[in-house]
Parts: structure tokens; sequence; C-alpha cells
């Protein structure tokens, strides 16, 4: 299977190196400057699921889809950040040397709304969402480092598409290490992943700690639980649903499974910051905010999180 990788940034790499592992043809689009850290020393992954090295010559990255043979490809697997969902939906779009009716396109984002921005270019049945709650950190271009894993990735359709069309790519997945299911329960699950994030990514991001330290104090609990309620309330009076029937039966799932397997990680917003780069709280808490704005519910917590991320930001 040949499975085109659009965005190589921690996720990307962590997921190519899963497919390179299982002896699928796998290519990049990245920047340039990942693509000669490639070129030169292939791709190592490193952390809790064992050390890979791919060399170079084992795969093919580029800077632009432009460079790319004219081939369509089995999968094609988005990780840009979810604030360049649109541009990447446009850039794939006018480019039809890769892009047929049978290709299949996973998003591999945080937040909610990136299916609908490629909804926008493609049609729905061709759009599928991967939930991923896996720690993924590039200490090098061309190095991923894997560092928690709470759960399998799971791969489904929001849109009714055909879930046997993917079955291939998580076994893949799988065969490269980290678990990876098909779900008929996308949708509930990247609900869950918006509870998830919205109460840690940002917070962590603010406080410069990792997920289990926010645990650790009563008012950073505090906080988390407001986030949390909030959330839930927009997502239930929105139309939505995930795993739990209310707030109090996610958060003790929460605290005692989901933030313990994770308790080492930091967040995804922090090492944005740090580099000086856009974060994408527009895409959790900002989508929050939004869906919360249009159906008249207060979401104070979440408010004051999104502002205090944009005043961080560059």
């Amino acid at each position: 299977m040949k499975t085109l990788i659009y965005g190589a940034g921690a996720v990307g790499l962590g997921i190519g190196s899963c497919l390179l592992k299982s002896g699928d043809e796998v290519y990049f689009i990245t920047r340039e400057d990942t693509v000669s850290s490639l070129r030169k020393y292939g791709l190592r992954r490193t952390g809790i699921f064992g050390e890979y090295h791919a060399d170079s010559n084992s795969f093919h990255c580029y800077s632009s889809i432009k460079e790319l043979p004219a081939q369509l490809y089995d999968y094609i697997i988005v990780s840009t950040k979810s604030y360049d969902s649109l541009a990447a939906a446009k850039d794939l779009s006018v480019h039809p040397h890769i892009i047929g009716r049978n290709n299949r396109i996973v998003l591999c984002q945080n937040g909610w709304g990136n299916a609908e921005a490629f909804a926008s270019y493609f049609p729905k049945e061709q759009i599928y969402n991967a939930r991923v709650i896996t720690g993924f950190v590039r200490p090098e271009k061309h190095h991923v480092d894997i560092t928690v894993h709470a759960e399998a990735i799971h791969i489904g359709s929001l849109f009714d598409g055909d879930l046997a069309a993917i079955e291939y790519l998580c076994d893949s997945i799988t065969k490269g290490d980290i678990p990876c299911e098909v779900t008929r329960d996308i949708g509930k699950d990247l609900w869950a992943k918006m509870l998830y994030n919205c109460a840690l990514n940002p917070l962590g991001a603010i406080l410069n700690v990792p997920y289990g330290e926010l645990c650790e104090s009563v008012y950073t609990r505090d906080l988390m639980n407001c986030i949390v309620e909030e959330t839930f309330e927009v997502m239930k009076e929105s139309g939505h649903e995930t795993h739990w029937e209310c707030a109090e039966d996610y958060l003790e799932i929460f605290y005692h499974k989901l933030v313990p397997s994770t308790a080492a990680h930091n967040s995804s917003m922090l090492q944005d910051i740090q580099a000086k780069k856009k974060t994408e709280i527009d895409a959790l808490n900002g989508a929050v905010l939004r869906l919360a704005e249009e159906f008249h519910i207060d979401t104070p917590c979440n408010f004051i999180l999104c502002n205090m991320i944009r005043f961080l930001e560059p």
C-alpha cells in the first residue's frame, strides 16, 4: 500500500515509522528543513515502543506535492496542526495526479472541525478521523520520541464512510508497534479527546508543567473540573455525545486512568509556545467557545484559558 503523510511533525513521523516498519511504501510532505534532515539521517523513533530506524532510502520525502510522483495513494494521512486544515485540504484538492475517488483521507489532528474543513473540498465518504492519545515529541527534525500512550489509536468516519476501507491501515500501524483499531464511534472518541485536551493542554502550557502535576493540586483540579463541565454541557446542547452520560462519570476515568497513563507528558500547546509557534487553541477550547456562543451557554473557564493562551502566543 502507498501512503502519503501530509505533515511530518511528531505525529506524522510517529505514524510513518509504524507504516515503514510494517513494510508499507511511505511518502512524506513536509518542510524543507525536515526533508533535508530525513534524507540525511533517515527516520529515527525512540520511546516506550522501542527503538526503530528507517534508512533514508526506505521512504520518500518532498517539500511540495508538485514533486510527488504522478500516482494515486491508497491513504493520505493529514497530520498538520488544526489551524492548517483548510490550507492542507485546498493544497491536496488541486493536485489530481494524487487524488482519486478511492483515496482515503485520514485526519490525525487535534480538536473539532477538521473534518468539516476537508468536506468543503472532498466527498465526505473519503474523509476519516483518527483519535490519538499518544504522546509524540520531536527532539530533532528526523527523530520522534513516543513518551506516553493512553489508549489505542481509533480511526473511523463521521460521515458513514466504509470502515472496511481503513482496516488495512489500522493493521499496518498496529504491526508497526502502536495499537490501532477501527471504530464506529469516532464522534464519541473525538469528543472524549476534546474533554481531555481542553482540560489539560492549555493549563499545562500556561503553568509549564506535565499533565500529572495538574492533578496534584486542588486548585488546578477545580479548574479542570470546571472546564470539563462546561465542555460537556456545550457538547450535549450542540447535539454531540461521548461515551459518558455526564461530566462526573468522565472525570472519574480522567483522574484515575487517563491522566495517570500520560502523567509525564508535556502538552503540545506548551511545546508550541516554547518554540514560539501558534497553538491549536482555536480548535480546542476555542471550538467550545464558538459552539457555546451559538447555543447561548456561559463558558467562563474556557474563555479565560483561550485568552491566556492567545496572550502567550507569538
